[in-house]
């Protein structure tokens, strides 16, 4: 008995089998060889994530040197933030000890990331200002000091 194959099925099985073979022929050269090596990853990307230099030097690097701003900012409503989180990355500034090796944050749209009015933030959490109402001629850091340690609410 001979089976009747209609001919757009027969171009539709070769347009197929021209699309796999495509495929495997670009997953060849795409691919990592190294995919897989750990489950549905690169296992080559962990000697790449440890090749970047280490920019960070910890908060207890900031310790060593500035136990004083540390001790007033434990009474401060920042008291939970890292220095590098403001200061930013750290350890050029640990390795010379100049300052200029350090980011002195002193713009309103800084200090607007956080405390910048914000539908989404809860309102209570973190004080919330209308940075192109308040005070609009001065930088924050003229009127308010991060270091300066403010009464913490609970």
């Amino acid at each position: 008995m001979k089976f009747y194959v209609p001919p757009q099925l027969k171009r539709l099985a070769i347009a197929f089998a021209v699309f796999i073979v495509l495929f495997l022929v670009l997953r060849k050269f795409l691919v990592p060889d190294s995919f897989g090596q750990y489950g549905h990853y690169r296992g080559d990307s962990l000697a790449d994530n440890a090749l970047p230099e280490i920019h960070y030097a910890g908060q207890q690097a900031c310790l060593d040197c500035h136990q004083d701003i540390e001790d007033l900012k434990a009474k401060d409503v920042h008291a939970r933030i890292h220095c590098e989180t403001c200061h930013g990355p750290g350890q050029k500034h640990v390795l010379s000890g100049e300052a200029s090796d350090i980011l002195k944050p002193d713009s309103r749209e800084f200090c607007g990331n956080c405390h910048g009015k914000n539908a989404a933030k809860k309102p209570g959490t973190i004080v919330q200002v209308q940075l192109s109402e308040h005070n609009t001629d001065k930088k924050c850091i003229e009127c308010h000091n991060p270091h300066q340690p403010w009464e913490m609410k609970e």
